[in-house]
């Protein structure tokens, strides 16, 4: 039981983390970006809004449906990674944290004045910020755990232990 209660403290701690880093970076980036932009080839950084969510979708409704939906999307995701902390692989907790961080992030960001500031450009996808790196990361951790979990828990078909009798 100790060891469950270290994982869920970790990954109250790496969810935590991850928001105040990536509202810590925004005023930052706010004010690197107020009057130029910086191409770093594959990569450029330009100041940008999104008053919707992922890919500007619900960009028309209310600022308060948005808030109220992704913050209790993002509060089911904490306790889902809460409750499943010790249970599943430590890197499913970890990209569970990361995701949880990255929209717990986007959600403050967006209360705060009713958009979302986005600042990485690649030209080829939607301008997007440092949360919604995490929870692309979070996302591609979980999956990773998935395989993992299905790979090194085979049913005892699988592993000839049973004989069908």
């Amino acid at each position: 039981m100790r060891d469950r209660t270290i994982i869920r403290r970790t990954f109250l701690a790496g969810a935590g983390g991850a928001t105040v880093i990536a509202l810590a970076l925004e005023p930052v980036i706010r004010w690197a970006l107020r009057d130029r932009d910086y191409d770093l080839g594959m990569l450029q950084l330009t100041l940008a809004y999104n008053t919707g969510v992922g890919f500007s979708v619900g960009a028309r409704q209310p600022v308060w449906l948005l808030v109220a939906v992704t913050a209790a999307l993002t509060v089911a995701l904490l306790i889902y990674g809460w409750r499943s902390a010790g249970k599943v692989p430590v890197i499913t907790t970890g990209g569970l944290a990361l995701m949880s961080g990255g929209a717990g992030a986007n959600v403050i960001d967006r209360a705060l004045d009713g958009r979302v500031t986005d600042y990485f450009h690649t030209g080829w996808w939607p301008t997007f910020n440092l949360a919604d790196a995490f929870l692309s990361v979070g996302v591609v951790l979980v999956i990773i755990g998935a395989v993992w979990e299905e790979r090194h828990s085979a049913p005892a078909t699988r592993t000839g232990l049973d004989t069908g009798r």
